[in-house]
């Protein structure tokens, strides 16, 4: 017998998927949904019940090798894919760099534990509401990479594991986005392709978002305290020196005399404007990648400069930084060329044709529990939030009006849905990103996520029957 020795690594994950998906445009028939350009979303959406079969794309073992540098940039159409989210992490990854090199983040570290000392664990529920903040009112989800490098040495000094840390931010952030309320590139683009107003269902999404926050503190705060007590019990143990070695420069341990100099209290005070300047940018600007890249540039350099940093310094040490993230900018494009496949064979449609047929004709509790399901195999495929919303939206939710139930519900299982799978999806490459910058392997993630997820199966059940119930 063939003894597994352990679980494939991401990449090959993603690989994988990427075969899968190419062999499936051999066998499933290609259509397409005919479209119309929506002026208030700025793109074409399809049209419910003109699905056709056109001629079939099936993709050969060269599109199948070019799919991942085309997840990058296709340069048949000229449309950027994750080129600009992985530029993005690299030049995070540079700018940490110059913060590390300047000796800001160990002292800080080391001063945050001595003022937290007995404490740490409230560290947990206060940074994983912010981020589900995030979530929930803008979308925040590329954007909490840049705060990966900035956390993981922080609750590896409180004696957590990097699990801890990764939960924190991305099961924060997560549950934001699956309890949106006011989310733009959730449930009001979502809201506009499915006709109702984005407010409709604020309270069921609102209900959501709170229960899941609640349970999801105290997932967390469960197993940092297991961890802290027994480190053997933690999921990625077998990395425990190495994650030290590697995200902590020195020990922080009976320092009690280490202080910040002048010069240090400047830099952080610029490292942490750097992340409120981010989110002011991408919330009232309508910055975002590139202008995000820009930033951590301009920040790093100028951080260096008061840092008195020398020329080669500076510039290798945000090189060096940025070299540290190559992994995850590789796995963004990498995770993708997925979508790509199914969009050069023509089956992303035919998938959607078939999820519409199966929603036909049920009662309006097995309707909307029918799409939410749907739509969190749709989002297994099909990261990208507003992406999903335009494609499945403008199919489904005229639906409703069959099934007596309310638009706003459809919208509400489409949240759900995607906001359930993005925890789990290594198609996913914020989270496959997420995971590969605190060195934890996707099999212990699903280990830690997969309780938790099923809590939230169950949530969404109840709160959607609930909805269904009432306005049915």
């Amino acid at each position: 017998m063939i003894k597994i020795r352990k679980f494939p690594n991401a990449f090959t994950i993603l690989f994988m998927l990427i075969g899968t998906f190419a062999v499936l445009t051999h066998i499933l028939p290609a259509g397409q949904y005919q479209r119309l350009f929506n002026e208030s979303l700025g793109r074409d959406v399809p049209i419910p019940g003109s699905y056709a079969h056109i001629d079939a794309s099936p993709q050969g073992a060269f599109d199948t090798l070019m799919a991942p540098i085309s997840g990058f940039y296709d340069p048949a159409t000229n449309i950027i894919g994750a080129m600009d989210v992985s530029l993005f992490v690299l030049m995070v990854g540079g700018f940490l760099g110059v913060i590390t090199k300047t000796g800001a983040i160990d002292t800080g570290i080391t001063r945050i534990m001595m003022r937290l000392k007995g404490r740490e664990i409230i560290m947990i529920p206060i940074l994983m509401t912010l981020f589900a903040l995030g979530g929930t009112t803008y979308g925040m989800a590329e954007e909490t990479l840049a705060f990966y490098g900035l956390l993981i040495p922080i609750f590896i000094a409180a004696g957590f594991d990097a699990l801890v840390a990764v939960a924190v931010i991305f099961v924060g952030s997560g549950i934001g986005t699956l309890g949106s309320t006011i989310n733009p590139f959730g449930n009001v683009i979502a809201s506009n392709a499915g006709g109702v107003d984005f407010l409709d269902g604020f309270g069921i999404r609102l209900g959501i978002l709170i229960i899941a926050l609640v349970i999801g503190c105290l997932y967390v705060i469960r197993y940092a305290k297991m961890v802290k007590k027994d480190p053997q019990k933690s999921l990625v143990a077998n990395m425990h020196q190495k994650n030290i070695d590697h995200f902590l420069s020195h020990n922080t341990d009976n320092q009690d005399d280490v202080n910040l100099t002048a010069t240090q209290k400047c830099v952080l005070t610029l490292f942490a404007m750097t992340f409120v300047i981010m989110i002011w940018g991408v919330s009232s600007l309508g910055w975002w990648m590139a202008e995000m890249s820009t930033l951590f540039i301009f920040m790093g350099i100028l951080c260096g400069m008061i840092a008195r940093l020398s020329e080669d310094d500076l510039i290798n040490s945000f090189v060096a930084g940025a070299a540290d993230l190559i992994g995850v900018a590789l796995i963004v494009g990498v995770a993708r060329g997925i979508v790509v496949v199914m969009e050069a064979g023509n089956i992303t449609d035919t998938i959607l044709y078939y999820a519409e047929g199966l929603v036909a004709d049920k009662s309006s509790i097995l309707f909307i529990n029918v799409v939410y399901w749907i739509e969190m195999l749709l989002a297994f495929v099909v990261s990208s939030t507003s992406g999903l919303a335009v494609m499945s939206m403008p199919v489904l939710a005229p639906l409703a009006d069959f099934a007596n139930t309310g638009r706003e519900l459809v919208v509400t299982a489409f949240m759900c849905g995607i906001g359930t799978v993005l925890f789990v999806t290594p198609t996913y490459g914020v989270l496959m990103g997420g995971l590969a910058i605190g060195r934890v392997s996707y099999i212990a993630w699903l280990k830690f996520i997969g309780p938790l997820v099923a809590f939230f199966i169950v949530l969404n059940t109840l709160m959607l029957s609930l909805g269904a119930g009432v306005l049915g």
